[in-house]
């Protein structure tokens, strides 16, 4: 009969482990991007900030739809909320440290300090000639030796302690600032990704068949974009630094960038969306920001997804602005238009068209930047011929039609 006992006694105990175990998948299978947590709980914060990555990584892979978009937006956004919160939580822990720093601080001071006058005080008694005469006898000079050697040496260990404790302090403050700074950019990362799921809902109206109509043209425009580069060639070139009074030359099949992906797109222009392929528009793009006094290169532009419309390599019009710099689109611009722009000092970006336009039918096959007027043409630079740097656009452009343009304030 004990025996038996022991046995449903030993069962019962495997089934509530099972029970508690299961009861624990439940609540880990519960946890997701839009769980909550205290703000203070890193570990918390963590395990949802991984949940949520994952979760974006895995939307972007899913098909191009209006809701799946949104979705990838409102995990973005829970994404950047969380990253906000968890470097929030690390400024106020920071900050207790730093109020407990300072109280050391203050008191290690004032000890050295106070320790320093009475050790100044006895070293110039003890140290001349009644060191001697005033002992009295030679174990009674020896102990006072000794005992201002003591002192010296603990006054040597709470100068130490000062010093490493201000060095702390002067450390923790840095990582204070750098946390600081990093806020702020997260900050501007979600007020980004709310715009942008905003001005999706704006441009499409909330409807599938708008958005699809939008994406399908964002993709006919790459496709011409990228029939183009291969007709020239889209091999790498070598990297070149090059820049002039009017600011730095990029060329789209630069190494430093020409095979990055575009809006992280591997697909929908005829293969891979690098910046050597359809990267004529970001790389004409930066050289403007350039000119403007900012330091984007290619590639940074590319990997920046606020840049795109949502599931393209295309600008969301009329795109970034440049270093503060906004732009204007305008279809099948006037040769007037541009001149006046370019002579009242404005930096502009054309689309050109093999075939003519307008542009309500054509898409542009090539960006360039417009630099200056030059005659009844243009001075350019142009991102896809080597060291393309101010020269004319009648050189690899005649006959063809300036269908767009990207007009800077």
């Amino acid at each position: 009969m004990r025996f038996y006992g022991k046995k449903v006694l030993f069962l019962v105990a495997i089934l509530l482990s099972l029970i508690l175990l299961g009861t624990r998948s439940v609540l880990l299978a519960q946890e997701s991007c839009d769980s909550t947590c205290d703000s203070g709980d890193q570990g918390c914060l963590t395990k949802l900030t991984d949940l949520c990555q994952q979760k974006v990584s895995q939307l972007q892979g899913q098909a191009n739809t209006l809701a799946n978009q949104i979705a990838q937006f409102n995990a973005q956004i829970r994404l950047a909320t969380l990253k906000i919160n968890q470097t929030q939580a690390q400024i106020e822990l920071l900050g207790g440290r730093i109020d407990q720093l300072e109280v050391s601080l203050n008191d290690l001071t004032k000890a050295f300090s106070s320790r320093a006058v009475e050790t100044y005080k006895l070293s110039r008694f003890e140290n001349n000639f009644f060191f001697i005469l005033n002992a009295t006898d030679i174990n009674d000079a020896t102990q006072r030796f000794h005992y201002l050697q003591k002192i010296e040496e603990e006054d040597r260990g709470l100068l130490k302690k000062l010093t490493e404790a201000q060095t702390t302090y002067q450390g923790e403050k840095q990582d204070q600032e750098t946390l600081q700074k990093q806020l702020t950019i997260q900050q501007a990362n979600l007020n980004a990704q709310k715009a942008a799921k905003n001005n999706l809902l704006v441009a499409t109206q909330n409807s599938e068949a708008k958005y699809q109509s939008i994406l399908a043209r964002a993709q006919a425009a790459l496709a011409s974009l990228a029939n183009y580069a291969e007709s020239v060639g889209i091999s790498i070139l070598p990297h070149q630094d090059l820049s002039d009074d009017w600011g730095k030359y990029y060329n789209q099949r630069d190494a430093n960038w020409g095979n990055s992906l575009i809006n992280g797109q591997g697909s929908g222009c005829g293969g891979a969306c690098s910046v050597a392929k359809v990267g004529c528009l970001v790389t004409s793009y930066a050289m403007v920001t350039s000119h403007y006094g900012g330091s984007l290169t290619p590639g940074d532009v590319a990997v920046n997804s606020d840049n795109f419309f949502p599931g393209t390599a295309l600008f969301d019009s009329p795109g970034p602005s440049a270093n503060g710099h906004g732009a204007t689109d305008y279809n099948d611009p006037s040769l007037s238009q541009l001149r006046d722009a370019l002579n009242s000092g404005k930096a502009v970006i054309v689309g050109l068209s093999i075939n003519g336009g307008p542009a309500s039918t054509h898409f542009s096959d090539h960006w360039v930047v417009l630099r200056s007027v030059d005659g009844d043409s243009f001075k350019i630079n142009d991102p896809e011929y080597p060291g393309a740097m101010n020269v004319s656009l009648n050189d690899h452009y005649s006959g063809w039609t300036i269908i767009q343009a990207k007009i800077y304030n």
